[in-house]
């Protein structure tokens, strides 16, 4: 079978810098593969070269079609999505305008699905329901979080890249994330993540690569790797317990 995204050979340099080194992945239909390693590893740097906001070397496949020259635009409309770290929320506006920008692929046809991809979200964070008219940026970090996955899934993306999900929020509220990144894959889509919670990114994906100086030191089974001796004294024996405080 072949892959959703494969990518073989990429690199970043910034300058002389070389942030990513030949690395190869591939991300099977309707999974969530992972990617886990400490800060400076490359992994943000991966992400954002398989959407094209940075340049790279190297062959990215989506669906067996060559696109590592395409804009960032096409990506899109192909259905290659990045909720990014920062989450890029445009805070002046409405959640209800945000999620509607979310869709702007589709805006030409307003079709059926947009309505009910934006109702099946409202009930997966009722949080996001009972704020619709609230400014983004005065909501909570949970919240933040939960309105820029929100958003990516309005464009019904076919791949979804994730940075850093859990970054800055409490305990449950990662879960409450996590849980409906995994559902994603009874939605027929598929999920690459970044994340340097170890644990939960290894709980909830199908296949996990371990990135450090820029390669990839480890790939395989998420639970294959979440026995291995390694990762368990490196990542997984004094994992942090996500040591952030909004919800």
């Amino acid at each position: 079978m072949s892959a959703l995204l494969k990518v073989d050979d990429l690199q970043v340099n910034y300058g002389k810098i070389q942030a990513v080194t030949g690395v190869s992945l591939a991300v099977q239909e309707s999974s969530v593969v992972s990617i886990v390693g400490p800060n400076g590893a490359g992994k943000s740097s991966l992400l954002n070269a398989m959407i094209g906001s940075i340049a790279s070397t190297g062959r990215i496949s989506l669906q067996g079609q060559p696109i590592a020259t395409w804009p960032i635009e096409d990506r899109v409309e192909q259905g290659l999505c990045l909720v990014p770290e920062r989450r890029e929320l445009f805070g002046n506006l409405s959640v209800a305008d945000n999620l509607d920008l979310g869709a702007f692929r589709f805006r030409r046809t307003r079709d059926a699905e947009t309505a009910r991809t934006r109702d099946w979200l409202l009930s997966v964070f009722p949080r996001l329901a009972e704020r619709l008219e609230q400014k983004a940026g005065t909501l909570s970090g949970g919240e933040q979080q939960m309105l820029a996955l929100s958003r990516a899934l309005m464009s019904r993306p076919r791949l979804l890249l994730l940075d850093e999900p859990s970054l800055g929020l409490a305990p449950l509220i990662v879960r409450e994330i996590f849980k409906v990144i995994v559902s994603l894959r009874s939605h027929h889509m598929s999920v690459l993540v970044v994340e340097q919670n170890a644990r939960i990114a290894l709980e909830s994906s199908d296949y996990c690569y371990v990135m450090e100086g820029g390669r990839f030191a480890l790939h395989g089974p998420a639970k294959d790797l979440a026995q291995d001796p390694r990762v368990v004294a490196t990542y997984l024996g004094a994992s942090r317990a996500n040591q952030g405080v909004s919800a």
